[in-house]
C-alpha cells in the first residue's frame, strides 16, 4: 500500500508511535523514527528493520527547533525525500485542577504537544513542496481535543490547538497536493493510560479500577482503543486510499467521540 514511500514518525520509540511505525512498515513504507530516548529508539528501529524495510532512528527533542531541524536534515540526507510525516511525540501533562498547575507545567505540555507539531511539520514542508510528490502530514491529536476532560486543561488546550493547526495548514498545502489530517485516539491501552489512570485516581480520590471505568465505559465499544488501531488509521491517511481527505480529525476512540 505504501511501497516506495518514506514516512517519519516522531515519538516512534514506544506506545502509539511504535504501533504507527510498525503499521507503516507492514504497509511496505521506509520509516524514520525519532525520539529523545536513544536506547528505546534503537530497539524500535531494529524491530522495524526486522520487518524488511529501511528504517533510520534519529534522536530528537521536538521541543527544540535546532533538534527538529537536525533530525529532518539527517532523514532527508538518508532517504532523499519524505512523503509522510506523522507528528506523534507528546506528553500527558499535569493532571490536576488548573489552579494547582504551575506555569512551568502548562508550558511544558503546550510546547511539547502543540509547538512540537509545528516544529516537526514546518521543517519538512518546503522539501515536500520542492519535490512535487504531494504527500501526507498527520498529527496525533486526541479525543480530549474535542471532548475536554476535567483536570486536563493543558492537554485539552494543546490538542484542540493541534486540530486548528491541521485545518489551517490543509488549506495552505492543498494546492501542492499535500494533505493534512489528524487522528484523535480515545483512551489507548498501554503504559501511558495506566499512568494517567493512576494520576486521575489520586487526583479524584477514587480507586484505579473506578478511574479506568471512567475512561472506557462511556465508549460505544466499552473498551480502550488499541494502539494498533491508531496505526491502521495512520496508514489509511498516508495512502492513496484517502486521496480526497484533508483537514479532517479522524476519531479512533472505540466510539467515545462521534463528532
Amino acid at each position: 500500500m505504501l511501497t516506495g514511500k518514506v514516512a517519519v514518525v516522531t515519538g516512534g520509540n514506544q506506545g502509539i508511535g511504535r504501533a504507527i511505525a510498525q503499521a507503516l512498515a507492514q504497509a511496505d513504507a521506509s520509516v524514520a523514527l525519532s525520539a529523545r530516548t536513544v536506547d528505546s529508539l534503537e530497539r524500535a528501529a531494529r524491530e522495524i528493520q526486522s520487518l524488511g524495510v529501511d528504517c533510520l532512528g534519529v534522536p530528537c527533542d521536538v521541543r527544540d527547533p535546532s533538534s527538529t531541524d537536525a533530525m529532518a536534515g539527517e532523514v532527508l540526507e538518508h532517504f532523499g525525500h519524505v512523503d509522510v510525516v506523522i507528528a506523534n511525540a507528546g506528553i500527558a501533562g499535569a493532571i490536576r485542577p488548573m489552579h494547582e498547575i504551575t506555569y512551568e507545567e502548562w508550558q511544558d505540555c503546550l510546547i511539547t504537544d502543540l509547538d512540537g507539531v509545528y516544529l516537526t511539520f514546518r521543517r519538512f514542508i518546503a522539501p515536500m513542496i520542492k519535490a512535487g510528490r504531494g504527500g501526507s502530514l498527520i498529527a496525533v491529536s486526541s479525543m480530549t481535543g474535542k471532548r475536554p476532560l476535567p483536570e486536563r486543561t493543558p492537554y485539552s488546550a494543546a490538542k484542540m490547538g493541534v486540530i486548528g493547526l491541521v485545518r489551517s495548514l490543509a488549506l495552505e498545502l492543498g494546492p501542492y497536493n499535500i494533505r493534512v489530517n489528524s487522528v484523535c485516539p480515545g483512551a489507548v491501552a498501554g503504559q501511558r493510560l495506566d499512568r494517567i489512570v493512576r494520576q486521575s485516581a489520586q487526583a479524584r480520590g477514587i480507586t484505579e479500577a473506578e478511574a479506568m471505568r471512567q475512561f472506557s465505559d462511556p465508549s460505544a465499544l466499552k473498551r480502550p482503543t488499541a494502539a494498533e488501531e491508531v496505526g491502521a488509521a495512520c496508514v489509511f491517511l498516508a495512502s492513496e486510499a484517502s486521496s480526497g481527505i484533508t483537514g479532517e480529525d479522524m476519531n479512533v476512540s472505540a466510539g467515545l467521540v462521534m463528532y
